[in-house]
């Protein structure tokens, strides 16, 4: 089964052409065809340095079945230095998004795997632009998305994602609990292939508020929202202490962990990655198509440098040929059950 993939090669300054040239050079899951879409000078430079041989074509032209490295700019040096993000530059990561995007709509890639952005910088040239999440909902129509930090020994959930500390409480409600637990749930049977999915919901408040003496968030908010899953069929355990859960999660008993929050949930699976070497991937729940992303930021301090750590850019592209693969048989299925 050939999976193709298209990345977008994320900000022109940081290190996705360098993650992504690396992981495509040194790692490749057998099945996958990848078309990255960038900036011309700066993939060729990132393709030359680390030894990965994948034809170069323009944007419109027909994409070679192999794979190939996508132009869809071509930034004077001033506008992709490493480590010194320019105004060009944000704009081009937007139209790297945008065309990786159009490749899976329009057919032509599997599945989206998008290399760090700098919000800051594409947000000059769309001030709304919340991230990736947020766009993919919005381009794509979901009725609602989920993001998720997914490696071998734990996965996080999030009812909320780029929200200050002080707007988390009045935006956790019983129904976005509900819409967050579903949609994940159905994501561990779809993409991740599991056939009864086991998800734990963290509290709000210390010691899952200890009986109302630290906050009434669990009873009020939380429970309801718990009575409302099992009663559809979901099993979802909680609300847990979140002192305690990860760890409960990250030995097996659970398949994932719904956070509340964006810290919350993120502080232990990034803890894990750093002292196990669990490279984690992020990978948006609920779109019609699959979408991952590696769990790291544009680091613009190593841009340049050769040094930045492929391991994240490998587990993502390599998690979306695997969802890719399973929606693929999935509807295999579906179409050889209606036809019977």
């Amino acid at each position: 089964m050939t999976i193709r993939v298209a990345i977008s090669m994320g900000d022109p300054s940081g290190i996705g052409a360098e993650v992504t040239c690396k992981a495509l050079a040194g790692f490749r899951p057998r099945q996958l065809v990848p078309y990255v879409y960038g900036d011309r000078r700066v993939l060729t430079r990132a393709a030359v340095r680390f030894g990965l041989s994948l034809p170069m074509v323009t944007m419109g032209e027909p994409l070679p079945a192999r794979g190939a490295l996508v132009a869809v700019t071509h930034l004077p040096p001033a506008a992709a230095k490493p480590g010194k993000p320019a105004p060009a530059g944000g704009r081009a990561q937007l139209a790297y998004l945008e065309a990786a995007f159009a490749a899976v709509g329009a057919g032509s890639a599997d599945a989206l795997c998008t290399a760090p952005i700098s919000k800051a910088q594409v947000q000059r040239a769309l001030p709304d632009f919340a991230g990736h999440t947020e766009w993919l909902e919005e381009k794509s129509g979901a009725e609602s998305s989920v993001m998720m930090l997914a490696g071998s020994r734990l996965r996080v959930a999030l009812v909320t994602n780029h929200l200050a500390l002080s707007a988390v409480r009045a935006a956790v409600t019983p129904a976005r609990i509900v819409e967050t637990v579903r949609v994940t749930h159905q994501a561990l049977r779809s993409d991740f292939g599991l056939r009864a999915p086991r998800i734990a919901l963290c509290a709000m408040n210390p010691h899952a508020g200890e009986g109302g003496a630290f906050g009434d968030d669990e009873a009020r908010v939380l429970q309801p929202a718990l009575v409302r899953l099992r009663r559809s069929g979901i099993r979802v355990g909680g609300p847990f202490p979140a002192d305690s859960i990860f760890f409960r999660a990250a030995r097996g008993e659970f398949d994932a962990v719904v956070a509340l929050y964006h810290d919350q949930g993120l502080i232990p699976v990034k803890l894990i990655d750093a002292l196990m070497a669990d490279p984690a991937v992020n990978v948006t729940l609920g779109l019609p198509i699959v979408r991952t992303s590696p769990d790291h930021g544009v680091a613009y301090d190593l841009a340049g440098r050769g040094k930045a750590s492929d391991s994240s850019m490998r587990a993502a592209l390599a998690m979306a040929t695997e969802h890719a693969a399973r929606r693929r048989a999935g509807l295999r299925r579906s179409r050889a059950l209606q036809r019977r």
